[in-house]
């Protein structure tokens, strides 16, 4: 997805990752490769659909979906994305199976189940595999929407980078989606994040804090984050296979090979509706941030590690429901208060930039309001669980997502 010299909120791109599921049982099923193969003809990596690309993951059984282009407004990719859920549908439907959303598959067993990707570039799996042992949730059953913001030269990666830092934390509270893992409650709204914080501990500069670090040029990125992750990698890595721009895993990652910072911990959301309208609130609240509406560049660059990866760790756990009561914090979104929900913070920042979600279409606005009445995805299916999940209510859920995926609507129970 190449974004270079696109200008800040000028060019955006969407990743969104799916399971392919059974269509009746919900099980998983590792038959990517044979639904890329319907359109390529044979095995291949991706496919490139008039703009929009398929592609493959880790595991076996996950698709993503993609704009293969950069698009100026992240609206317009609406119609296109649901296009591909069509597409993947009909061509997975002739193989019993489905499309299933949410960032975790909620009684998968992943030390028994998982498949990684056996073809093409399948040698970089395997180091990661040799190296990390990729059969746990943090790796096989994760499925994430990933939003690139474009950006040209180091002041605007600066401000753009100093913006996303300062939203980071507060992000799971907007969009997790993963309350349910082994056919339980674990108890967090985020379990996706919990365990994507910790699956590289072998190494653990790749992930750092997931918050990034306080980097803002290109040359100190290179040093302070690149450099180290490839010093760290290379008793593990011998035959050099794995580049740490790939290894980077941080909530928000530099890509000035394609001149855009990537944001990593969203949870996928029931529809494609649901994901651009969190997409776009986040958007406009980092366009805010980046015009110092409530704080000065130099004072969010100040902004450290600690206190934001403490406020990251709350909303994981706890969702919108999370109480924050950093008052640095607070004041640098614009809240005089000392205390505040990370609901509540979300809906100051709505509010925020009210004038400029107006401007959305109807369908997609509707969505945001939706989103901030009913709150995340995870509370809604906690909601429409309820009580301790069996096997039959968790099918009986998660059919129901499976459905909002397949008509494009908002899981609203």
């Amino acid at each position: 997805m190449k974004m270079l010299e696109s200008g800040l909120f000028a060019t955006y791109g969407l990743e969104l990752e799916y399971m392919l599921v059974h269509a009746e049982t919900l099980e998983v099923m590792a038959i990517a490769d044979e639904v890329l193969r319907h359109d390529c003809g044979a095995y291949c990596n991706s496919v490139e659909k008039n703009g929009m690309a398929w592609s493959n993951e880790l595991a076996l059984h996950v698709i993503e979906i993609k704009n293969d282009r950069p698009v100026a407004a992240l609206g317009e990719l609406l119609a296109p994305m649901e296009r591909q859920v069509v597409d993947i549908r009909k061509i997975a439907a002739a193989l019993n199976a489905t499309l299933l959303p949410t960032a975790m598959h909620p009684w998968m067993d992943p030390h028994t189940e998982t498949k990684l990707w056996p073809h093409g570039n399948k040698q970089i799996y395997n180091t990661y595999n040799r190296i990390f042992d990729c059969r746990g949730h943090g790796w096989s059953n994760v499925q994430s929407t990933h939003l690139n913001l474009g950006f040209a030269g180091d002041e605007q990666f600066g401000r753009l980078h100093a913006a996303i830092r300062l939203l980071l934390p507060i992000l799971p509270a907007l969009a997790a989606s993963s309350p349910i893992a082994d056919g339980k409650f674990t108890g967090l709204a985020d379990t996706r994040l919990d365990y994507y914080r910790a699956n590289q501990r072998r190494v653990p500069i790749l992930t750092g804090k997931v918050i990034p670090e306080q980097v803002f040029t290109e040359s100190d990125y290179q040093q302070q984050i690149f450099a180290r992750i490839d010093a760290a990698i290379a008793p593990f890595d011998p035959e050099q296979i794995l580049e740490p721009i790939w290894l980077n895993s941080r909530g928000a990652i530099a890509r000035f090979d394609r001149g855009a910072i990537e944001i990593r911990v969203l949870d996928i959301q029931e529809c494609p509706l649901a994901d651009i309208a969190i997409a776009l609130l986040i958007s406009e609240v980092l366009r805010m941030l980046v015009d110092e509406r409530w704080l000065a560049f130099d004072r969010q660059q100040g902004l450290a590690v600690a206190p934001l990866a403490e406020i990251f760790g709350a909303t994981v756990a706890d969702g919108r429901e999370a109480v924050i009561a950093d008052q640095a914090y607070l004041q640098a979104l614009g809240m005089p208060e000392t205390r505040a929900t990370a609901q509540e913070i979300w809906l100051h920042l709505a509010a925020g930039c009210e004038k400029a979600l107006n401007g959305y279409e109807p369908r997609l606005k509707a969505a945001i309001n939706d989103l901030l009445r009913h709150g995340n995805l995870a509370q809604r299916i906690v909601r429409a669980v309820g009580g301790d999940p069996d096997r039959g209510k968790l099918r009986e859920v998660y059919g129901q997502l499976a459905a909002c995926l397949a008509e494009g609507r908002l899981f609203l129970p």
